[in-house]
């Protein structure tokens, strides 16, 4: 009896022993890659890396360099003689009627002279460089000037020996009609003669109007 409940005890243990062996060989093991599931891999990898890599930046167009001389919007020069087109013209801090008016203009015909342009506004100023940005519509392209000294002579000719034909006060406003080096010829007050520039403003020194 004690043979048998040994024997049993025995076969018990080598069962154990089995048992724990085929425990041992069923354990998981890493799973060879295939060449297919490998090549597959590599090609995800490759179109992620190229959707993350930042396509190279497209060169800029090099534009020229605007001339200063010249209105942004306009083209024409900067800067130039103008008129005030009516009786009142406001002039605003900036380029837009949300801006705060500085100054008011209100005299038709005053000349201007314009220093900048954005869009439809132009920054002017007059004879002691007061003003601001006006809207384009308030102004003319018809040229005045205004006379700079007290009761100028105005003549029949562009000559300092020619008859005067008559005189003008500080302040006076005229239309242009004709410019030369030194001389310009306007219309004020119902007549018309020629004064020279060193009297006026609202010309050029050397400007020419034909």
């Amino acid at each position: 009896m004690k043979q048998f409940i040994l024997g049993i005890a025995v076969l018990l243990v080598t069962i154990g022993g089995i048992r724990m062996a085929g425990a041992q060989d069923v354990q998981p093991r890493p799973r060879p890659e295939r060449p297919v599931e490998a090549a597959a891999e590599a090609v995800a990898a490759a179109v992620e890396t190229a959707a993350v890599t930042p396509a190279p930046a497209a060169a800029q167009p090099v534009l020229p360099a605007r001339d200063p001389s010249k209105g942004a919007v306009t083209n024409l020069p900067i800067p130039r003689y103008v008129s005030l087109k009516t009786n009142e013209g406001n002039a605003r801090r900036g380029p837009s009627l949300t801006h705060r008016i500085d100054w008011v203009f209100t005299h038709a015909g005053m000349p201007l002279r314009i220093t900048a342009e954005y869009e439809h506004w132009r920054r002017i100023e007059d004879l002691d460089g007061a003003g601001g940005w006006i809207h384009y519509s308030l102004l003319s392209g018809v040229r005045t000037v205004m006379v700079v000294e007290d009761m100028v002579e105005l003549r029949a000719k562009a000559d300092r020996e020619s008859e005067a034909v008559a005189q003008a006060e500080r302040g006076v406003i005229g239309k242009v009609i004709e410019c030369n080096v030194d001389w310009c010829r306007i219309a004020a007050g119902g007549e018309k003669g020629w004064l020279r520039k060193t009297s006026l403003w609202g010309v050029d020194a050397e400007e020419i109007i034909e």
